[in-house]
C-alpha cells in the first residue's frame, strides 16, 4: 500500500509521512534499535534484535507492495525519526482485524509525530478494508494512551502481567481498539 503526506508539526516544522522503502532499510533498522533502547514501553530491547539490513530490505519491500499492510516512516529534515505499521492479525476469521505499532525517537516526542503517524495508519487501515484496528500499550505510557483515546480508540481489556521488564518487573498492558466502519 502506498502512502505519502506532508504535515506541519506543533513546532511549525514540516514532517513527511511516507512508506519506508528498501533504500531506507539501514536507517529504519537504526531507528528501531535506537527507539527500543530509549524506552521501556516497547515489546523488546535493542540488544535482543537479530534483524539485519537484508531482512529489513525484504520486509520493507513486501510491506510496500502489500494491498493491506503498510510500514510508514516519519521524515524530519531528511532523516527518519519514527516508524509506524499496520499489519493483518491473521487469515479467515481474523481478516477484519489489523494491529498498529508506533515507535518514535525520544528526541522528537511531543511534536505531534505520534498523532500524524496514528492518523496515517488509521487512514491506511480503512483503505485496506479492515474493520478494526488494535494495539497494546503499557499502562505507564500515559501520553500514548491519551492520544489513542483522542483518536477514538477504546480500552477493551488489560493484562496485569503483559510484559516482564528487566527494569521494573511486571508491566500492565492495556488493549485498545478502534472500530473503522
Amino acid at each position: 500500500m502506498k502512502y505519502t503526506e506532508n504535515s506541519i508539526l506543533k513546532n511549525g516544522r514540516e514532517c513527511l509521512i511516507r512508506n519506508a522503502v528498501e533504500d531506507d532499510a539501514q536507517e529504519v533498522l537504526d531507528v528501531f534499535l535506537l527507539t527500543h533502547a530509549q524506552t521501556d514501553f516497547l515489546v523488546s530491547y535493542s540488544d535482543e534484535s537479530t534483524l539485519d539490513t537484508e531482512f529489513e530490505k525484504k520486509f520493507l519491500t513486501d510491506a510496500e507492495n502489500s494491498e493491506r499492510d503498510v510500514y510508514l516512516c516519519a521524515v524530519l529534515d531528511g532523516h527518519i525519526v519514527g516508524t509506524a505499521c499496520v499489519f493483518k492479525m491473521g487469515e479467515s476469521k481474523y481478516a477484519h482485524r489489523a494491529s498498529l505499532g508506533i515507535a518514535i525517537d525520544r528526541k522528537f516526542w511531543g511534536l505531534g509525530i505520534g498523532r500524524k503517524l496514528t492518523e496515517a495508519c488509521i487512514e491506511c487501515a480503512k483503505t485496506a478494508g479492515y474493520d478494526q484496528l488494535e494495539l497494546e500499550v503499557v499502562k505507564e505510557n500515559e501520553t500514548a494512551i491519551a492520544l489513542y483515546k483522542k483518536m477514538g480508540f477504546m480500552e477493551y481489556g488489560r493484562n496485569p502481567r503483559g510484559l516482564s521488564s528487566r527494569y521494573t518487573g511486571w508491566q500492565e498492558l492495556i488493549y485498545m481498539l478502534l472500530e473503522l466502519n
